[in-house]
């Protein structure tokens, strides 16, 4: 199967950035598409991480106010506007997704990783209409004195750094609390993984 870009215009360059694409592709049935033009938001590339301490068997989380979640609140107030996640950052010039990884999870949650990286998913966010991946990453910390207000002034972040026991964690992504996509998949990575990851510490 095969695509052709036919043409590419920036439509706007601000703190998030739109491409319109004029575009074909090769159908199922073995015809072509016809001209379809989409524009799609060009945020760049995410890192996540689940920071996770299996001595402590506790999960760290992180509390902060989305932006997007505005219009959605305005039509159905169930939905939060403070969002409960993990730790999260977008890929810079000149890094790799593990330092992205190691640097979040300190300037976010004030937390330092333990040993190497693994690595539960690398995913489209909303291949609709965005080009955004997400690397998602288990991350072992000592989450003995997590918690307390983290973030970047510069960039504008207000982050509530907490903790709760894993068990606890589980039953938050079952009773809907957790309603972000990287969250809910690195807690399902948990249910499935816990026992393994606390195994390597020894407990």
């Amino acid at each position: 199967m095969n695509f052709k870009i036919i043409d590419r215009t920036r439509a706007w360059d601000g703190y998030c950035k739109i491409d319109v694409y004029q575009l074909q592709h090769d159908r199922f049935d073995g015809t072509q598409s016809t001209i379809v033009e989409r524009e799609i938001l060009e945020r760049g590339h995410a890192v996540a991480v689940l920071p996770y301490d299996p001595v402590r068997d506790e999960v760290v989380l992180i509390e902060q106010f989305r932006p997007g979640t505005i219009s959605v609140n305005a039509d159905n107030p169930a939905m939060p506007v403070w969002l409960t996640e993990i730790v999260a950052g977008i890929i810079e010039d000149g890094e790799s997704a593990e330092d992205v990884a190691r640097r979040e999870t300190m300037e976010e949650a004030g937390c330092k990783i333990v040993g190497p990286l693994e690595l539960i998913s690398h995913y489209y966010v909303t291949p609709g209409c965005s080009s955004e991946t997400v690397t998602l990453y288990y991350g072992q910390v000592d989450a003995t004195h997590a918690g307390g207000l983290h973030g970047l002034d510069e960039e504008g972040e207000d982050i509530r750094v907490f903790t709760v026991p894993a068990e606890e964690c589980i039953a938050m992504l079952q009773n809907g609390q957790l309603c972000n996509a990287m969250t809910t998949i690195a807690v399902q990575w948990l249910i499935l993984n816990r026992d393994r990851m606390r195994q390597n510490c020894g407990v």
